[in-house]
């Protein structure tokens, strides 16, 4: 069983919108839905789990009515942050799955990932035990512990920025997660899966994410995908850039110390 758990919480005080970001209508559907139908189109997820805030979950409801969602099994109320929210995906996910089922835990605002990626993300957690989505990073890194003078700069080579979706066998994520409460119930310091899992001293592997799958967080980010948009739009018209986007990610993945020098 291949799940995705969608945390889509976020109140989108950044994005200013008199609406949370998640809501914000982009090319006549709101963002969640561009996101979601990324993972009811797939032809290898097989439940979607949504979490939001509670006052909109009879809208989102209505959405996957609306948009005829059909893999969306449940839609449950957010937590107080991020991590809590997708700490409740999971435990919703585990009271109703085998524990050796593979979750992928994505963003609700993240409504631009490969179908690739999407499918990497499981063949990962198949072969490996886990899959975090990354970018090699093309901006210099900077280490900063007071935010005012630069501690360290990592080389560029070995720099990536995590996304998601990441992905993780059901009862593994969900024991990481209540490992990690019991010492950090608030989950201080942590912004996402792949957090835990180093804090707990466990292997992650990583694999290559595309570059449009930006997180929507502020009304420039709203205009990128918009573009992002677009310009599928007018592959799928004019057969741009219609080679195998798998080969070559990872040729660019790999060859990573050749990007370095080239930027």
């Amino acid at each position: 069983m291949n799940i995705a758990l969608i945390f889509a919480g976020g109140s989108g005080i950044r994005m200013g919108a008199g609406v949370p970001k998640q809501f914000l209508e982009v090319n006549g559907k709101p963002i969640l839905v561009h996101t979601v139908q990324l993972f009811q189109y797939h032809k290898k997820i097989d439940k979607i789990y949504i979490a939001t805030i509670e006052d909109y979950i009879p809208y989102v409801e209505d959405l996957i009515e609306e948009y005829r969602l059909s893999k969306v099994t449940s839609v449950i109320k957010g937590g107080d942050s991020a991590m809590d929210s997708i700490y409740r995906l999971i435990r919703k996910a585990a009271e109703e799955n085998d524990g050796d089922s593979i979750v992928l835990v994505h963003d609700g605002v993240r409504p631009f990932v490969d179908y690739d990626v999407i499918s990497d993300n499981i063949d990962s957690v198949l072969n490996r035990g886990n899959a975090i989505t990354c970018t090699l990073s093309t901006e210099t890194v900077i280490i900063s512990n007071d935010g005012n003078t630069i501690d360290s700069v990592p080389l560029r080579k070995n720099s990536y920025t995590a996304q998601a979706p990441q992905s993780f066998r059901l009862s593994e994520i969900l024991a990481a997660h209540d490992e990690i409460r019991k010492i950090n119930p608030s989950y201080t310091d942590i912004v996402d899966c792949c957090s835990i899992y180093r804090q707990l001293g466990k292997e992650l592997y990583m694999i290559a994410g595309n570059r449009g799958n930006i997180k929507v967080t502020t009304p420039e980010d709203v205009y990128m995908y918009q573009a992002l948009i677009r310009y599928r739009e007018n592959e799928q018209t004019f057969g741009f850039g219609l080679t195998n986007r798998t080969s070559s990610r990872l040729a660019a993945f790999s060859n990573k110390d050749k990007t370095e020098e080239n930027i």
